[in-house]
């Protein structure tokens, strides 16, 4: 018999709660409408458990119906809102993002690493591009864009290798760079110069330099991007003109979120 007194104990969890986090979870932009079945599956729980999840959620009114298929309500919304609100980062970064995107008639915005992509949390924009707009909230895969770099930069050697690890790196149109050794070759460089941009990667047409913001011990914490149209600013202009203001504001922004407590534990793997 095990003795209990020589044994660690186990944190407290809530397994109900853990499995109907994973059921939200379950719903993304490609899969917006899901069966029981489907909803089961993608978030590794029985049948049965989904199914009682599913009729909490509905309850509590996050969740409803149409037909035989599920989806999320506004509610939901709420969740994220909570952690926005408490950390403060709009107000925080509003006039920095705002100022940013008033000078470069462009856009600004500010992303955390979550996981294996970029999660936005805040964001100014002047102009809208063509071909792909974020706003709060939106998520990219971390490796073909500047703000991925930046991020991917900032982990220690064990998370970067966990992300390769992890990582589906496939080709979001010709330009994106696929090459593991030479992306990482990339990431390298971001961390020697301090910046990452590409252009064309992520999307026909978006151009974007990217540069850390840090804690107050020197970690990158999130990562603050310029982005434009690529026809009409090419990649070395667009560092040139932009990468100094971006360096100013995320100065600035670094000197306000290192108030900020827990913003440290959004980035990293």
């Amino acid at each position: 018999m095990t003795n209990k007194n020589t044994t660690p104990p186990r944190r407290e969890i809530m397994g109900g709660l853990a499995k109907g986090l994973e059921v939200i979870r379950a719903f993304t932009r490609e899969r917006p409408l899901l069966t029981l079945s489907e909803i089961a599956a993608v978030a590794g729980v029985p049948p049965a458990t989904a199914r009682r999840c599913l009729h909490t959620l509905e309850e509590l009114g996050y969740m409803t119906r149409k037909g035989r298929s599920f989806l999320l309500r506004p509610k939901v919304l709420e969740l994220g809102a909570a952690y926005l609100e408490s950390m403060n980062i709009e107000s925080l970064t509003r006039t920095h993002l705002e100022d940013l995107a008033r000078e470069t008639g462009d856009s600004a915005s500010l992303c955390v690493l979550d996981g294996l992509e970029i999660v936005y949390l805040a964001r100014a924009s002047i102009r809208t591009l063509v071909r792909l707009e974020a706003h709060v909230g939106s998520r990219f895969p971390a490796y073909p864009t500047s703000m991925g770099r930046v991020l991917l930069a900032g982990l220690e050697p064990a998370g970067l290798a966990r992300y390769f690890e992890q990582a589906t790196i496939v080709a979001l149109t010709d330009r994106t760079i696929t090459d593991r050794k030479a992306l990482v070759r990339l990431i390298e460089e971001c961390r020697r110069l301090g910046y990452s941009a590409v252009e064309d990667e992520l999307a026909y047409g978006v151009v974007a330099v990217a540069v850390p913001v840090l804690d107050q011990y020197g970690k990158v914490v999130a990562s603050l991007n310029s982005s434009g149209h690529s026809k009409r600013m090419a990649k070395t202009k667009l560092v040139k003109e932009r990468l100094p203001m971006l360096q100013e504001a995320s100065r600035k922004i670094s000197q306000e979120l290192a108030r900020v407590p827990g913003l440290a534990l959004s980035a990293g793997l």
